[in-house]
């Protein structure tokens, strides 16, 4: 007989877990209350690469001469950029709904809500209906916060479910917080023409601090207007739009400044209202789901996974915090290592990174040696005309074993796994090394790097003696 499994929300964590489960064997029950994709298909990853494609054409169409081609006027069709962005979205989401019907998976449109440890009540359209599972997991993903400041509720104040829904192009655009949600609408909207100002405490303040620094004056370069170190007080309506009270917090000085939109970009949480967790027993703070290593709550039967726990709110770190709780839950042995996961900020330059930076290897105590290869040098970043940025390489000083690799320039979010891989596997530079990469490439660049920390780069000049 067929272990049934019901899973709630099915969004990435969600059709994933419900996927891998139908393909161990299971009856999947997959409930969902909106849509298929939940907020990466529908309201985040998705929708956001498709516009900032647009970004990308722009920018180069900004220095279009150096490639030897006069364009002489160019318009934006907002409504079409918008459309087209819809159209990549439903491709995926109905793309994704096929896979579940070809896997067998009940999809259920509706919301549940716990009644025990094993029974949910589900309202859809038809009316309520109520299921039973020994076998439970939670994956109802997160919503956008909004801090409590005067004037946050105004129409005008919005999240990024609503810029991602405008119909027409704001002529001026403020975002609080400079996070990769913040930095990223605020590429695309400055690549087309909205005056942009982005309201900083820290920019991107998990990636390496040589890349912040660096990256700065790029997005500067870029027409960005970076406010650092200040934060948003107050909001009040003005006559085209809001009045931004705002609090530098260095100079300890109020400033105002005004837009037709404010975009609040200050993080995500972990989202289970309405589903009654407290009538299953089940555990939870204001951070998320309490889970263990192996994504079980504390009710027997009953895991969750993805933004709902908290942690790192990635959807490819949802995919396999699914994939690991449905194999554990069906019997079988799990295996991904949550320790090593690559991260990217899609702006230009692209920024990813995986491992360790030189400061944390300061805070561990553990000897490190560093490399670093411009993309100024590489032969591919140059015949692309896009050469600002460069990798680092961070590795072990005795063992030579790669910690962490932070990259800055072009397509830094497919070198990296080549270094997610290597941290993966406890590689050292030698295996980096020795392996033959294709020229002229991009990925070079890495494994110039690499062999950067044993002073073999051959497109790089030696380090100077003391």
């Amino acid at each position: 007989m067929k272990k049934e499994l019901i899973i709630i929300g099915g969004g990435t964590a969600g059709y994933v877990g419900a996927i891998r489960g139908a393909q161990l064997g299971a009856k999947v029950t997959l409930i969902e209350k909106a849509d298929i994709g939940g907020t990466c298909l529908n309201r985040g990853c998705i929708p956001t690469k498709a516009l900032l494609k647009n970004a990308e054409i722009l920018n180069t169409l900004s220095h279009i001469d150096d490639f030897g081609i006069s364009v002489s006027d160019y318009t934006i069709d907002f409504a079409k950029i918008m459309a087209r962005k819809d159209q990549v979205v439903n491709q995926l989401v109905r793309g994704v709904e096929q896979l579940l019907r070809d896997y067998g998976v009940e999809v259920i449109q509706g919301e549940a809500s716990f009644v025990s440890s094993s029974k949910l009540r589900v309202k859809t359209s038809q009316g309520e209906i109520d299921l039973e599972s020994e076998q439970i997991v939670i994956a109802t993903g997160s919503v956008p916060t909004r801090p409590e400041i005067p004037g946050i509720d105004l129409d005008k104040v919005i999240t990024s479910d609503e810029l991602l829904e405008l119909k027409e192009l704001p002529k001026s655009l403020a975002i609080a917080g400079s996070g990769v949600i913040g930095i990223e609408f605020a590429s695309i909207f400055n690549a087309m023409g909205t005056e942009v100002t982005v309201i900083s405490s820290t920019l991107l303040k998990r990636i390496d601090t040589e890349i912040q620094k660096r990256l700065s004056p790029i997005l500067k370069r870029q027409g960005l207007t970076i406010l650092k170190d200040t934060r948003v007080k107050a909001v009040a309506k003005a006559k085209d739009g809001l009045s931004i009270t705002v609090f530098d917090k260095k100079k300890e000085k109020e400033t105002i400044l005004e837009a037709e939109y404010l975009l609040m970009a200050t993080g995500r949480r972990p989202y289970y209202d309405n589903l009654a967790l407290e009538k299953a027993g089940v555990a939870y703070t204001s951070k998320g789901i309490t889970v263990n290593e192996r994504f079980e709550t504390n009710v027997p039967g009953i895991l969750a996974v993805g933004d709902a726990i908290g942690g790192l709110m990635l959807a490819h770190v949802a995919s396999h915090e699914a994939i690991d709780a449905v194999e554990g839950l069906l019997g079988h042995s799990p295996s991904t290592n949550f320790d090593v996961v690559p991260d990217c900020v899609f702006i230009e330059p692209e920024i990813a990174y995986v491992g360790m930076t030189e400061e944390m290897a300061v805070e561990k105590g553990i000897p490190f040696t560093s490399s670093k290869f411009l993309f100024a040098a590489n032969g591919k970043s140059l015949s692309m005309g896009n050469t600002d940025g460069f990798i680092k390489v961070v590795a072990h000083e005795e063992t030579k074993k790669i910690l962490g690799v932070h990259i800055m320039g072009p397509h830094a979010s497919d070198i990296v796994h080549e270094a997610a891989l290597a941290i993966n596997n406890d590689l050292d530079v030698k295996a980096i090394a020795h392996t033959i990469h294709a020229h002229p490439t991009l990925s070079e660049a890495f494994m110039e790097a690499v062999n950067g920390i044993t002073e073999t780069s051959i497109h790089m000049s030696p380090k100077k003696k003391k």
